[in-house]
């Protein structure tokens, strides 16, 4: 039978610096439900990439006394060494420097012209360089850019301009008939910031710079950032080339993840695009907020920027990627500080999930010489109430995955994990070995590693290597008691050993010392 498909895309990242962790934890989330779906059975299809054209990557390349291309090759490599640093599991990555982009990017301008859609004009606005966008002065805040603040140019030039007005109404519609935006006030917000007021027509070229793709009818333009940008999702399935086979298999994307920063060019701009070519729109769009640092955003002026390598070399890739799970919800901006970071990984890790496994496998070395008991039937309340609350935070795991509500998801996994050390102190195996009581003993040990079982599977999409390390060391080696579908059931371990001496999966934090630490590596 075949596999349903699940495309899934990131952002393609403005290489214009070092990814700081901002980034990885939208490259991560992408990653965790991608793991997911797969986990699931689905045909998984994860892009990711960077948008490498437009003035500031000219500027910022001349700054470094470099070629533009010399300078996003550079760029690339360094966000692919992260990407593998980070086990990211993407299937393609994007430029749009290559050619297989550039060409199909060409011919989508082409075809709007054929259509009607785009014409030439003359534009004169207020230019914010690092966001690459004008503005009118009514949009603009306090006389500066309202995305990112900074100061704005007037402008004046020959462009190409899309008509974007064409399309409202259309849009609009398409807003309430189809439920491809979460969280959902962010369709309320395109609603009454951009499409009521009055949407103006988009200028999709520039002049006055050629580090871009040029227009073949007109080649002193440039095609400008947004629409180079946003067709990456389908020029990388090969739409529009020789060999689309990609593109006809996984488009319409089943979702697709940006930051609210860049939430309009998304929202509007985006589904307009694919409306004027007459292709589907995706399915979902999630728009995620932001890591804030206790004083704000981050900024190397105020340093507070945080970059995953850090964290990573010196507390291991699954607690970085815990924490960027755990501590962002997707509605509301997360907060990123040394005391948040060192308190999650002694409690939740070392404390919750590290010792609950290691008291267990020295159990069942202690009593059970490393076998561990098969099923049994002996009844007790405190098995069937351990059983009912865990499949009941399983399913509620499940919805909330489904949703991509993934820090909700792992609050709900950690409730098992508290469940079943609670579990530990009500049943008090030492003092049932002590009395002799074999059988709730024997329960006791195999509702234990069964519950470990399924905490090693759930965290598989979350944290990979953390996962295998907690099967490994439980003894759990066949496929089918490695299946998301497995954990619903309590029967089905057999001829199970654990390892003799279980193995810390987390060394416990000196909190000070690694505080100062953390804080140190914001200010280098």
């Amino acid at each position: 039978m075949e596999k349903p498909k699940f495309y899934i895309t990131t952002p393609i990242y403005y290489p214009s610096g070092k990814f700081h962790i901002g980034t990885a934890y939208t490259t991560v989330l992408a990653d965790t439900i991608k793991r997911y779906k797969t986990l699931r059975g689905y045909d998984t299809y994860m892009l990711t990439g960077t948008d490498e054209h437009g003035q500031k990557i000219q500027t910022v390349a001349t700054k470094n006394k470099m070629e533009p291309q010399k300078y996003v090759d550079n760029m690339a490599d360094m966000a692919k060494d992260l990407w593998k640093l980070m086990h990211i599991e993407y299937n393609d990555f994007i430029r749009t420097t290559e050619e297989r982009h550039k060409k199909t990017v060409q011919a989508i301008f082409k075809k709007f012209i054929q259509n009607g859609d785009i014409y030439k004009g003359t534009y004169e606005g207020m230019y914010c360089m690092p966001c690459e966008s004008y503005f009118t002065k009514t949009q603009l805040v306090d006389g500066k850019c309202p995305d990112c603040g900074r100061e704005v140019t007037l402008m004046k030039e020959e462009a190409y301009f899309f008509n974007m007005k064409k399309y409202v109404d259309r849009l609009i519609k398409a807003y309430e008939e189809i439920d491809f935006i979460t969280p959902e006030f962010r369709k309320t917000e395109m609603i009454n910031n951009f499409l009521k007021p009055g949407l103006e027509d988009l200028c999709v070229s520039r002049t006055n710079f050629d580090w871009g793709i040029h227009v073949i009818s007109d080649e002193k333009h440039v095609v400008y950032v947004w629409l180079d940008a946003l067709t990456n999702y389908i020029t990388a399935l090969g739409y529009m080339s020789c060999d689309d086979t990609l593109f006809k298999k996984y488009w319409p994307a089943d979702l697709q993840i940006v930051g609210k920063d860049i939430a309009r060019f998304h929202l509007i701009y985006w589904p307009i695009f694919l409306m004027a070519l007459d292709l589907p729109l995706p399915k979902k769009i999630l728009v995620h907020n932001w890591i804030m640092m206790k004083d704000g955003k981050m900024s190397k002026s105020k340093g507070n920027v945080i970059y995953p390598e850090l964290l990573i070399d010196r507390y291991g890739l699954d607690a970085t990627r815990y924490f960027l799970l755990r501590e962002m919800p997707v509605v509301q901006d997360g907060v990123f500080s040394p005391e948040g970071f060192v308190e999650r990984f002694n409690f939740d890790l070392c404390n919750d999930l590290g010792n609950l496994l290691n008291r267990t496998i020295s159990m069942v070395n202690k009593y059970f010489a490393g076998i561990v008991p098969e099923a049994n039937t002996c009844k007790n309340d405190v098995d069937e109430e351990l059983q009912k609350t865990t499949i009941k935070e399983i399913k509620l795991a499940e919805e909330k995955i489904e949703k991509f509500e993934i820090a909700n998801a792992l609050a709900n996994i950690w409730n098992i994990i508290s469940r079943t050390n609670k579990y530990i102190d009500e049943t008090s195996p030492w003092i049932l070995a002590k009395e002799k009581q074999s059988e709730k003993l024997e329960s006791t040990m195999y509702h234990l590693i069964e519950n470990l079982r399924k905490i090693g599977i759930m965290l598989i999409p979350f944290m990979p290597e953390t996962a295998q390390n907690i099967l490994r060391q439980l003894g759990i080696k066949k496929e089918e008691q490695q299946t998301w579908e497995s954990i619903y059931q309590y029967n089905i371990l057999q001829n199970i050993k654990v390892i003799q001496q279980g193995e810390p999966l987390f060394m416990r934090l000196e909190v000070e010392k690694e505080i100062e630490y953390i804080k140190g590596a914001m200010k280098s």
